[in-house]
């Protein structure tokens, strides 16, 4: 694994911890398919499912920056 693939797999890691603190979850495209974006990511609700951020325009569309901003606002609202 090169050191760029390990600090992405680290970041997902941190930003699944900071969503579950907030009631969310990420989850990633697991198979290819021609109906993913090139992002790979969603950002749903735990318990209603509600996608809030990567089905536009196309399913698991938002990259790990997006979620990060969207994140970092979550904070800055606290």
């Amino acid at each position: 694994m090169s050191s760029r693939a390990g600090n992405e797999v680290a970041r997902l890691r941190r930003l699944k911890r900071l969503a579950a603190r907030h009631g969310l979850a990420i989850l990633v495209a697991t198979k290819p398919s021609s109906k993913v974006a090139e992002g790979g990511y969603m950002l749903t609700e735990d318990e209603t499912r509600k996608v809030l951020l990567g089905d536009r325009p196309q399913p698991y569309s938002a990259s790990l920056d997006a979620i990060e901003a969207h994140l970092d606002q979550l904070l800055a609202e606290d």
